[in-house]
């Protein structure tokens, strides 16, 4: 029990450094190393007619902050959508959700195309919204649509529609080439302009997410436990839902759609932390965040002098991960 109390509080504590290191790996190693005192120099002594300053200030520096903050929002929607369905296969990449955000973006880019950064980051959300929507609604109306096996073929298959009408539209109205970024999750072309207008969405989602993590713990426990002890079941989902459309939404907007990271971080966060959702919910965004840093910097040694896609990182992660659950955890529905 202390092991499980300390942890925690270890892992937050240790978290700051751990993210300071991998921003300045991240920042020194590329297609171009750079040193890390040209990399100091460049956050506190600005020059715009250094290149190398300009690769930092404009590329570098916003992809790894960009790394560690979509981990981090992925990372607390698993932990949402896992709490609140007590379904350990839920996660936005496997029910929906990344791919309606992924949908509504393109749509935007189509009929929207001078949309500013507020635009696309709400046409984001709401298409993550519609894809929740989608696949929870029809798992309502099959035989025992809720249970983790069955619900996540049903993310995958909706999830693989709305991604294949994306194509479809795309390609259709010729726009292929200026959507492959949002297909294939590239964070070498993180847009330092589009994290800034996200941070408020971001604090919003984040907010709802840690005041609802008492009340993840007692919905984890099952709908009975939880209206037995005066818990507003329907209330605590749909503020859940809310939170991991936002920060899934914010999410797929700057950087595309990435996988799995929603569903692992989690069940490692359970493992490190216990069942109380109060400290599930901060250590998975603290593993989240470091996790698709790590697997950024990883991107650039694979196939040195090109950049594996970072999805390519996240899936040999993933799959096995993906695989251990269905075979020790079977049908179950606990998490």
């Amino acid at each position: 029990m202390r092991l499980k109390q300390t942890l925690p509080v270890a892992i937050l504590v240790m978290a700051p450094a751990a993210a300071i290191l991998l921003i300045l790996i991240s920042i020194s190693f590329g297609t171009k190393n750079i040193s890390l005192g040209e990399v100091w120099q460049a956050i506190v002594h600005f020059d715009p007619n250094n290149v190398d300053h300009q690769i930092i200030r404009v590329s570098r520096m916003p992809r790894a902050i960009g790394a560690l903050l979509i981990g981090a929002f992925l990372a607390v929607s698993g932990a949402l959508m896992q709490g609140m369905t007590r379904n350990y296969l839920a996660s936005p990449s496997m029910m929906g959700v990344s791919d309606g955000s992924v949908f509504l973006v393109t749509l935007a880019m189509i009929f929207l195309p001078t949309g500013g950064s507020v635009s696309l980051i709400a046409m984001s959300m709401i298409g993550s919204a519609l894809g929740a929507a989608i696949v929870f609604g029809i798992a309502w109306l099959i035989p025992n649509g809720m249970s983790p096996v069955k619900l996540a073929i049903l993310g995958t298959i909706i999830g693989t529609f709305l991604s294949g009408v994306s194509a479809a539209v795309s390609s259709y109205f010729q726009i292929s080439q200026g959507l492959s970024f949002w297909y294939n999750a590239r964070l070498n072309q993180m847009d330092p302009e589009l994290i800034k207008m996200s941070i408020p969405f971001a604090i919003v989602g984040l907010a709802l997410a840690i005041g609802l993590s008492k009340s993840i713990t007692v919905l984890s426990l099952g709908d009975e436990v939880s209206t037995n002890l005066g818990q507003r079941t329907m209330l605590v989902r749909i503020l859940s839902i809310l939170s991991v459309v936002i920060l899934t939404g914010v999410s797929v907007a700057l950087a595309g759609k990435i996988a799995f990271i929603g569903l692992i971080i989690p069940h490692i966060a359970r493992f490190l932390s216990g069942m109380d959702y109060r400290w599930i919910i901060p250590v998975s965004g603290v593993l989240g965040g470091l996790f698709l840093a790590f697997c950024d910097i990883l991107s650039r040694f694979v196939n040195q002098p090109f950049e594996t896609p970072i999805g390519v990182l996240t899936a040999l992660f993933g799959v096995p991960f993906f695989l251990y659950l269905i075979k020790t955890r079977g049908g179950g529905k606990h998490v």
